[in-house]
């Protein structure tokens, strides 16, 4: 990964990316990256003080100054749509969607919306951004949406009667079943945008060293202290995100699970196209969107304007 402005490409040029969870970790570092690339980047973030020095020290450290910020607490639907609204006031295109904010809870708490408050984050503010900002996404096609999911979906179950309010709460399940849910969603997602020059990918960006469990009392400090023990720096961990935004190798390529900048298998359940589609229409009832998405048709046959594909295989 990149250090120093010195080393700044020009492979972004002329693109507007947007990067949720943009202010710690490898939304922080994937943000940086794409400055480096010359990417005009919108960070997203809940702390407003947090949100203005990241962009500060981004543009220092690269020199770049195209990078703003936008604060929302995505687990609230009325924060996500004022996001989605602040976007396109000051923009008018959307090369690529970065959904990276998450959480994990190790005790219930439950959203402004009432919900599951790790579904509602880790979940819906992915299905719902991208849903408001997929006329922005398609206009700027080619266009790329890359969704952070986590190796911790493999094993995870999904019930569609109470994924959204479970009778019993267990985080480590709660936060697998999210991750799970960001698979199917990338995967119905890149069935649904197929013609329309826009791809979605999913991807686990490894074991990272964050502080992303220290919110959760001392047993979440203890897990976070075990977590940087053994995880990955926070660069190594963006090393994909980075890749699945930027990457020549990436254009048109959609409904793929990776790994180490790879293209891998995910759990078979990921693969449950029943599955998927009825999360997608929980998703809508619960967000209170439509279920189909707003994009260009195209003629039968047409690939639209890059011919991505939209397999999962």
């Amino acid at each position: 990964m990149t250090s120093k402005a010195s080393t700044r490409s020009d492979l972004m040029a002329g693109k507007t990316c947007l990067v949720t969870g943009a202010t710690a970790g490898i939304g922080r570092v994937t943000a940086l990256e794409l400055a480096h690339m010359g990417a005009t980047v919108v960070l997203a973030g809940r702390n407003p003080a947090k949100c203005a020095a990241t962009a500060i020290d981004i543009q220092e450290e690269t020199l770049n100054p195209a990078v703003e910020y936008l604060v929302a607490d995505l687990s609230s639907q009325e924060q996500v749509r004022r996001l989605a609204a602040g976007f396109k006031e000051r923009h008018q295109r959307l090369d690529v969607l970065v959904n990276n904010a998450g959480a994990f809870h190790t005790v219930r708490r439950n959203s402004a919306d009432g919900i599951e408050m790790t579904f509602a984050l880790n979940h819906l503010s992915y299905f719902l951004l991208t849903h408001l900002l997929v006329d922005v996404l398609c206009a700027s096609a080619p266009a790329r949406v890359v969704n952070v999911a986590s190796i911790a979906h493999q094993g995870a179950r999904l019930d569609l009667s109470d994924v959204h309010d479970p009778h019993r709460y267990f985080g480590p399940r709660a936060y697998s079943r999210s991750k799970l849910c960001n698979v199917l969603f990338t995967y119905e997602l890149a069935r649904r945008l197929e013609g329309a020059g826009v791809t979605a990918n999913a991807l686990h960006p490894g074991l990272v060293a964050t502080n992303f469990l220290t919110n959760n009392g001392p047993f979440g400090r203890f897990l976070n202290f075990f977590l940087r023990l053994r995880g990955i720096s926070v660069e190594a961990g963006a090393v994909t995100p980075v890749y699945a935004a930027s990457s020549p190798e990436m254009e048109g390529v959609s409904g793929k699970y990776l790994v180490k900048k790879q293209s891998v298998r995910s759990s078979n359940r990921s693969y449950d196209e029943s599955l998927a589609a009825g999360l997608w229409e929980l998703s809508a009832r619960l967000t209170g969107v439509p279920s189909t998405l707003g994009i260009p048709s195209f003629p039968t046959g047409a690939t639209g304007p890059t011919g991505a594909a939209g397999s999962t295989g």
